[in-house]
């Protein structure tokens, strides 16, 4: 679509319209081509550096990261389990799957499937209550033996962090 039909529709400047489309490009969901802008082929590669819940950056590629798949090969990234279970709530029936990383291992598994750690003496430096995740029942129970903590399943862990959110006890922002 070109510039100037842009700025003829919305009935604002050519330059607010490319000040306006910065951000989008910097997201990666529009690329600008001679004189216009065109949307961009949705690809797997993800380039979210915010967490799309408490809008902190996502600085720790890996160990805490949450993502949510969603219909039109969209996906969103949170900075944690705690802000993606959140957003996870938030989206309900949207969600075509959730995945995160086992704390352990770091690799990626099912996150309705995973075992959530809560209350851990372990501070990871993110949103709170803290969430870690485990792929494997045994892992999250040892990890417990030497941080103390509370292993939940995911509906638990939603349930606990979503009591956290209403008692205000969370470092959310928004």
């Amino acid at each position: 679509m070109k510039i100037r039909d842009l700025s003829e529709k919305f009935e604002v400047s050519e330059m607010t319209i490319h000040r306006d489309l910065k951000l989008l490009m910097e997201q990666g969901l529009v690329k600008k081509i001679f004189g216009g802008v065109q949307l961009q082929e949705v690809s797997n590669k993800i380039q979210q550096k915010q967490c799309t819940y408490c809008h902190k950056p996502i600085s720790n590629e890996g160990k805490l990261t949450y993502q949510l798949i969603l219909p039109a090969n969209r996906i969103e990234r949170t900075c944690c389990a705690h802000c993606g279970i959140l957003r996870h709530k938030q989206l309900g029936g949207d969600v075509l799957q959730a995945l995160c990383h086992d704390f352990m291992t770091n690799t990626t598994i099912s996150a309705t499937t995973a075992w959530f750690v809560m209350d851990t003496s372990l501070q990871m430096g993110c949103c709170e209550p803290q969430v870690l995740t485990f792929g494997n029942k045994d892992h999250a129970e040892k990890f417990v033996k030497g941080f103390e903590g509370t292993v939940l399943r995911f509906e638990e862990a939603a349930e606990r962090v979503t009591e956290a959110m209403q008692a205000g006890c969370c470092s959310k922002k928004k």
